[in-house]
């Protein structure tokens, strides 16, 4: 693993409202701005480059750490009380952990600015989801089983130990987020898999999806759902690197497929509809069907969004961050 520069920032708020309809949550929280399991496909990536910094390799050895999330989402929880009572809270909506970043990626081992954001979730009473790829969530079980956590999301695209490396490089294995979920349903918390994203070509085929829903259910997986890859043209440029690198045979397909930043509706209607019969044949429950038996907001489209923890970059808001120290922390992971 190589060096990772970890620079602390402060947010001027950590709660930032999601006004989308399509989306299935009020509220997103990312605890970092970059993500150092260095996934090819992440969609997040296109956030640096609203920064001025690039979408590759910074990406994932550039982080930034909101050192003062826990304190900042306290202050924004509390001036609610302030001012509407506890009715505030009540109406608040569903609030997700990780639309633009891995919450539980490694530099979180030693921050613990996750945790401490959930820690003030759980405080206040604040229902929340969260999206990862790491075991490194329970850690914190102490605080997940008393907080109220609607669904902790774990993504996951294939099994195979190959395809895994080359496309997410320093990403925890598979079978240990599978393991994970494992637990997490153990100790009375709802978890599930995103079969998510979707890559045509590497994991589209119906051996894949079946291999990796197999696995969910036999880890009594909750519920899982499915969306395709989608590729801004940032992302693009980074992903195309690998694919020409490891599957060159595929760059045609993917020319042809991601002129636009998603693919043909069509396609990707066909592909869902093989994903959602191979979720059925499993007897998974759809994350929809969880999140309405749990009470939370819902929709298809929500469903079929385009990426895993974020249901697509639209919508969601992020907190304006500015640098507290020049000089920056180095860490090797």
């Amino acid at each position: 693993m190589g060096r990772r520069t970890l620079e602390r920032v402060v947010t001027k708020q950590t709660l930032n409202r999601v006004r989308s309809a399509y989306m299935p949550f009020s509220w997103s929280i990312n605890p970092y701005r970059g993500c150092s399991h260095g996934c090819s496909y992440c969609y997040a990536r296109a956030t640096h480059t609203y920064l001025g910094m690039d979408a590759d390799d910074t990406f994932q050895s550039h982080i930034l750490v909101k050192e003062n999330a826990a304190e900042a989402l306290d202050r924004q929880l509390a001036e609610m009380v302030r001012k509407g009572g506890e009715r505030a809270l009540r109406g608040l909506g569903l609030v997700t952990v990780g639309t633009a970043t891995d919450p539980y990626q490694p530099a979180e081992a030693k921050m613990k600015i996750t945790r401490g954001c959930l820690e003030v979730l759980a405080k206040y009473g604040v229902p929340f989801t969260l999206t990862t790829r790491s075991p490194l969530i329970l850690r914190d079980l102490d605080v997940l089983v008393r907080a109220r956590v609607r669904a902790i999301h774990m993504s996951i695209n294939t099994l195979d130990p190959v395809l895994w490396r080359r496309l997410e490089p320093e990403s925890p294995s598979p079978l240990k987020r599978l393991e994970a979920v494992a637990t997490l349903v153990g100790q009375g918390i709802r978890a599930g898999i995103f079969l998510a994203p979707i890559l045509p070509g590497l994991t589209d085929s119906d051996e894949v999806m079946a291999s990796v829903l197999r696995a969910a259910k036999k880890h009594d997986a909750q519920f899982a759902v499915a969306s395709m890859l989608r590729l801004a043209p940032d992302v693009k440029q980074w992903y195309m690197r690998t694919i020409q690198a490891h599957y060159p045979e595929l760059v045609p397909l993917y020319e042809e497929l991601y002129r636009r930043t998603n693919p043909p509706a069509a396609f990707a209607a066909k592909t869902l509809a093989r994903a959602h019969a191979w979720i059925r044949r499993m007897g998974i429950p759809f994350y929809r069907e969880a999140a309405e038996k749990d009470g939370m907001r819902s929709s298809l489209a929500a469903d079929q969004s385009d990426e895993p923890g974020g249901y697509g970059s639209e919508g969601i808001g992020e907190g304006g961050e500015k640098t507290t120290e020049s000089v920056q922390l180095q860490l090797h992971f």
